[in-house]
């Protein structure tokens, strides 16, 4: 009922949602960039209730594209069905809405964003990506590169271990631009769009309960809460009170994703000092961590290939994609929107809670 089949109705029915609640709406548009369709895109913002006050919460959809869809139908079900009362609220929808239109995790320039808010003067180290680099990215996709790329990164794997191997894939990396999760040179449009919004939505809170909702790690169907930080000491304490056992966290090794740099939630912690942040990563698993990667690999290799690519092959690597980040399963899709439902409304309980101690 709330999953949209594209990122051009699933903005369409959030600002119609956005309308019916009586939000504030203002949009950001990606300059002359179009879509898969040749739609305009844009991240769009929905303000419910006061601009300033004792607690807000925050939902934002699509920092990586192809994962859009559940966190968008999230959203559209919030608008039609949350009580908010002595609650502000700021929905971001489509924080990469290229990503979201053309179905690919990163945006425009091959960039993962929630890897890009980082010092782009001062980068993290190459924590050992250059050295799987040519095993990620196969000569071809169907032939005897494709086989070789994979023997490779199964030697690293074991070498390594898959948790090793996962950390330094996933974690960021900024020396190889046609490489996966890519966290750019410089600020993206997504991140300095998020810092605007920050800015122009967020300050004058006192207490902000942040969600960023993705797909394609941990167990199917599950809504996992991610700790991803606070800068007071009490933001643990916290985040375990509001998600109770559920809670993970990738610093202590307890979660599906390994420790990342330049999430999103970075953003929230250097813009907002004087606020007390509560912020997660809510992730809804999709299939086992190498299907989701090959179909990461298959999607960058079709991005870097020069010469046309037969159709066929076009629509299997679409459909590797789909699978990976918004599986047409209608079991998948309740379960996600009954189960985020439940986490959006513990951050929203729980920030109420805390404004009123």
């Amino acid at each position: 009922m709330y999953f949209s089949a594209n990122y051009g109705e699933a903005r369409e029915r959030f600002l119609a949602a956005a309308r019916d609640r009586g939000a504030h709406l203002e949009s950001f548009p990606l300059g002359e960039l179009r879509g898969a369709r040749g739609e305009p895109l844009s991240t769009d913002v929905a303000r419910i209730g006061a601009s300033r006050g004792p607690c807000v919460l925050v939902l934002v959809s699509d920092t990586h594209g192809a994962e859009g869809f559940a966190g968008s139908a999230c959203q559209l079900r919030a608008l039609h069905e949350a009580a908010w009362t002595g609650l502000s609220v700021v929905l971001v929808h489509a924080l990469n809405p290229f990503g979201f239109s053309h179905r690919r995790r990163v945006n425009e320039d091959n960039i993962d964003v929630n890897r890009n808010f980082v010092d782009h003067a001062a980068v993290p180290p190459d924590g050992g990506y250059g050295t799987l680099h040519s095993a990620l990215l196969p000569t071809d996709w169907d032939g005897p590169g494709h086989a070789e790329a994979d023997a490779l990164l199964l030697a690293h794997a074991g070498r390594l271990g898959v948790r090793e191997v996962q950390q330094i894939v996933t974690s960021g990396q900024y020396t190889h631009p046609d490489g996966l999760f890519y966290g750019g040179s410089a600020p993206s449009w997504s991140h300095q769009t998020w810092h605007t919004i920050i800015r122009e939505y967020l300050t004058g809170y006192e207490r902000v309960a942040y969600i960023d909702l993705h797909t394609g790690l941990g167990e199917r169907a599950a809504a996992e809460p991610i700790f991803r930080g606070g800068l007071d000491p009490g933001a643990p304490r916290r985040a375990r009170a509001w998600y109770g056992g559920a809670l993970t966290n990738s610093e202590e090794g307890t979660s599906s994703s390994t420790p990342i740099g330049g999430n999103s939630a970075r953003a929230l912690l250097q813009d907002l000092g004087g606020a007390e942040i509560t912020a997660i990563t809510c992730e809804f698993g999709t299939q086992d961590g190498l299907t989701v990667l090959r179909a990461l690999q298959a999607d960058n290799w079709l991005w870097q290939q020069h010469e046309p690519v037969d159709a066929e092959r076009v629509a299997r690597i679409g459909q590797l994609m789909r699978e990976a980040f918004d599986p047409p399963d209608k079991r998948w899709r309740a379960d996600v929107l009954d189960r985020g439902t439940a986490v959006i409304g513990q951050a929203a309980a729980g920030v109420l809670a805390e404004s009123i101690r």
